[in-house]
């Protein structure tokens, strides 16, 4: 089975060599997407000392901007946020913030929502608080209507 390398116009470019999805038949495989702003090292959220390092942030502001990560990544693919079959969330502190996390995952799923685990990891790779790794499904009407 082919598979292809999907970058997306409209999310923060990668930290790293990969590509922010791949489509393998009719599925997306979404690389892990954090909360940055495209063309930026901004975190929305996120207050830094002077070496980089967390001094505080707001868990609220990055799940939406996550979200809206993850949502751009699917429609540059051809694919939406109703196809998403399976989330992977990474919380670096799931004490402090799994409620808020919790209640603002609601808002984005309210129909349908997808399977979904959550782990507590030590650190992420920029500093952040919050990553998602997706798979998501095409159906006719979407891929049809992807730009070529």
């Amino acid at each position: 089975m082919s598979s292809e390398s999907l970058h997306s116009s409209s999310a923060p470019e990668p930290v790293g060599l990969y590509p922010h999805a791949r489509r393998v038949g009719d599925f997306l495989f979404l690389s892990g997407i954090g909360p940055r702003k495209k063309g930026t090292d901004v975190i929305p959220g996120v207050s830094l000392d002077e070496d980089g390092e967390v001094i505080d942030y707001c868990i609220e502001t990055q799940c939406h901007n996550v979200f809206e990560n993850v949502k751009s990544v699917l429609e540059d693919a051809g694919s939406s946020w109703k196809n998403l079959v399976d989330v992977t969330v990474f919380l670096t502190n799931i004490k402090r913030d799994f409620e808020t996390y919790n209640r603002v995952y609601a808002e984005y799923f309210k129909e349908n929502p997808p399977c979904r685990t959550t782990v507590e990891v030590n650190r992420l790779p920029t500093p952040i608080a919050i990553e998602l790794k997706c798979l998501a499904i095409f159906d006719d009407s979407s891929f049809r209507n992807r730009p070529t």
